[in-house]
């Protein structure tokens, strides 16, 4: 080896431990900022949201980083443990965005979590109730965000304009005229059907009543004769505008004022009663939401006039002393806005100690006003009673008496249970469970075949071109690679299919530039402007597909031989980040945190904690309490995570201790209570040795990110120097 080719080595050799050791300490710092936030969470009681939220399979996830930077809403999601989690979970408003983004499918969207659950109507793919041929969308069906309703409308469009039965008059009823009851409406509008929108109220729905000027989207939303909507922040005002001018496209009328009072008949015929009177269809699609009934407080005095549930206009309120209740976004947006806007004297009033519920931007403006006076926070306060010029707070038990003009409640909404019960929809709670995946009209049909159990149709396509460039490359150079380095040299195909010949050179240029196609998988997962390009599990198939292709192209550009060591090297780390990036996609979610043993290892500390207190009589008696206290304590200590290596090299010496431990106490026991002693001590000793092995793997595959980063960077400095080397060397393609 010459002293060029060792300097190259070296310096590649380096870049790669640079890139390594960059790698890492952004990984720990993200790390170590994820379990910080998530312990300030648990500390402050925050608790995961029952609406639409994310669930990570952290035993799936590989760590992209995709979920991540993928939600509007902030840093929702952290790195804790080497997967996902949620560090913010209060401030999640179910986007989604994160489920779509992860290429392994490690989310899932689910309503409520398993100690809390929430009450949504019971519906099907098709959005279809337990009554048919009446349909739920929108956030009376659990989905709040406005983006999700304007989907959810458009699908159940879709459905009902290839379904719903022709008749004169109205064949679709629309209860309300919010985000989902108008993306119904235009869809239906472009199918050609017929339909009636009603809403009680004025055209928006719960928009309508939004405080004027508040953003109410940040994600892009498409419906026929809307367009697509990509601004990225748009206002209660513009949204409505945006609403008025694609009715009026479309030609379509809401019929404001009119309330719905019950829904008669059946499928195909129902006769929906109204303040207003009857009108027929043959399907009705309820999207009032769920906020149409304000969450009351319950106190006295809460029915005078000066009290209200929702701000609109700031400016009416200038120069008034105003309370605000609550602790949730629409509270923090109502004070701060009376405060900037309405020149109003504000109190806001929350039982929690901190404003933990809200965005994060609500919440650093208002710590803003509370500094400068210009909001008064009451924390750990309730409402006691409400007078004509007063009201009455309990503030950590003691009362407060506040002067005060009005009073502003913002504590959420109660689920319209009276409306759904006339409509004879029944509801069901949901303890984490995942959200239904809504169909198309052109979807198969329950017990029809799958679209998901045929093979993917990319997977099918990359086979199949591999084969054929592998096929087509072996054919070309079959007579040539098949003979020995000294016969090669004899035959006429040498000067073409050797490494430096027309055919090997222009194989390598071209493997070369494929390769460096690897990049665009990262690229994407880091560029906004790509963010929209398709969906991420399809750029980690094509990612797969580059990387798999990658040294079996190359292995031909070197005519399966290796002449120097910087290509051997070259070709070595190629492999490895292969190799790295299979255990990463395919080996690393196959082995679980604790090989689900944690909840046996629980069940059976539980026991060995009824065992203690069962034998405590005896431990008191024995000459050695504090020995057998000390036993007990040390069966029942958890499972470490440590190095795979030092995990069996330290297993016999363990097994040695243990059986030295119960020897030991052997003489301290009677008999019966010795044998249930060791049962116990043994039985734990094994769930934490098992749960020890599977986390001390886990560990020791998770390094697989660092080698495939890194040699990744070493790939580029080694091939840049392979072509430099090459180029000094008058090896051109073209002469």
């Amino acid at each position: 080896m010459d002293l060029g080719t060792a300097v190259q080595v070296a310096g590649g050799a380096l870049v790669c431990a640079a890139v390594a050791a960059l790698h890492l300490l952004r990984r720990a710092r993200r790390e170590r900022e994820g379990a910080a936030l998530v312990a300030a969470r648990a500390e402050a009681g925050e608790r995961i949201p029952i609406t639409l939220h994310p669930v990570i399979n952290p035993d799936i996830c590989i760590g992209s980083l995709s979920c991540l930077k993928s939600c509007p809403e902030g840093d929702i999601l952290g790195m804790v443990g080497g997967s996902a989690q949620m560090i913010q979970p209060d401030h999640c408003i179910g986007h989604g965005r994160c489920a779509a983004e992860c290429p392994v499918d490690a989310i899932k969207l689910v309503f409520g979590t398993s100690e809390r659950g929430v009450d949504l109507p019971m519906v099907d793919e098709f959005f279809e109730s337990s009554r048919p041929g009446v349909h739920i969308v929108g956030e009376l069906g659990g989905m709040g965000l406005i983006r999700n309703a304007v989907t959810q409308g458009v699908q159940v469009g879709e459905r009902l304009a290839a379904t719903a039965p022709r008749r004169s008059g109205a064949e679709v009823v629309i209860v309300g005229a919010g985000p989902a009851g108008l993306a119904t409406a235009l869809t239906l509008k472009a199918a050609g059907r017929s339909f009636r929108v009603l809403e009680q109220g004025t055209l928006g729905g719960t928009i309508a009543n939004y405080p004027r000027q508040k953003v109410v989207m940040t994600e892009p939303l498409q419906a026929p004769f809307l367009g697509k909507l990509s601004k990225k922040k748009i206002s209660k005002e513009e949204l409505l505008s945006v609403w008025e001018q694609a009715l009026g496209k479309a030609g379509i009328r809401v019929e404001e004022g009119v309330r719905v009072l019950a829904v008669d008949g059946s499928d195909g015929a129902f006769r929906v009663q109204t303040d207003k009177g009857y009108v027929d269809a043959g399907k009705v699609v309820v999207a009032t939401g769920r906020r149409g009934t304000p969450r009351k407080l319950d106190v006295p005095g809460e029915t005078l006039p000066k009290v209200t549930y929702r701000l609109i206009d700031a400016e009416q309120y200038a120069g008034s002393e105003v309370l605000v209740v609550g602790g949730g976004d629409a509270a923090l947006e109502a004070a701060i806005l009376l405060a900037e806007q309405g020149k109003a004297r504000v109190s806001i009033s929350h039982r929690g100690e901190s404003f933990e519920r809200c965005r994060e931007a609500n919440g650093s403006r208002m710590k803003e006003l509370v500094a400068a006076r210009k909001v008064r926070a009451l924390m750990g306060s309730q409402v006691e009673k409400i007078l004509p010029k007063e009201v009455v707070l309990s503030v950590a038990g003691s009362p407060l008496v506040l002067r005060n003009d009005y009073v502003i409640v913002n504590v959420g909404g109660e689920l319209p249970l009276e409306f759904l019960s006339r409509l004879k929809i029944s509801l069901e709670r949901h303890f984490g469970e995942e959200a239904k995946k809504p169909k198309r009209a052109s979807d198969p049909a329950p017990g029809e075949k799958e679209r998901s159990a045929a093979p993917r149709a990319s997977h099918l396509f990359y086979l199949v071109t591999a084969a054929l460039i592998l096929g087509w490359l072996t054919l070309h150079g079959w007579d040539y690679y098949l003979l020995s380095h000294k016969a090669r040299l004899a035959s006429p195909l040498h000067e073409s299919l050797r490494p430096a010949g027309r055919w090997g050179h222009g194989v390598g240029i071209v493997a070369t530039a494929f390769m460096f196609l690897n990049f665009l998988y990262a690229l994407r997962k880091r560029s906004r402007l790509l963010s929209r390009a398709g969906s991420l599990r399809a750029w980690l198939d094509f990612h797969m597909f580059v990387g798999f292709m990658s040294p079996l192209v190359i292995a031909f550009h070197a005519a399966f031989q290796s002449n120097n060591l910087l290509a051997t090297g070259t070709a070595g780390a190629l492999l490895v980040v292969v190799l790295t990036g299979i255990v990463g996609r395919f080996f690393y979610g196959l082995v679980p945190r604790d090989g689900g043993k944690a909840m046996e290892l629980s069940a059976v500390t539980w026991r060995w904690e009824q065992l203690r207190a069962r034998l405590q009589p005896i431990i008191e008696s024995s000459d050695d309490p504090a020995l057998l206290e000390r036993m007990f304590e040390v069966a029942a200590q958890p499972a470490r995570r440590g190095s795979l290596l030092l995990f069996f090299l330290g297993l016999p010496f363990s097994a040695l201790v243990l059986r030295l431990r119960l020897l030991r106490a052997r003489f301290h026991f009677q008999r019966a209570a010795h044998r249930e002693f060791s049962a116990g001590a043994v039985q734990l000793a094994r769930l934490r040795a098992q749960i020890g092995f599977y986390q001390s793997f886990k560990r020791l595959l998770s390094g697989w990110r660092v080698f495939h980063a890194s040699l990744a960077g070493f790939l580029v400095v080694a091939i840049a120097a392979h072509i430099a080397v090459s180029v000094y060397l008058g090896y051109v393609w073209f002469r």
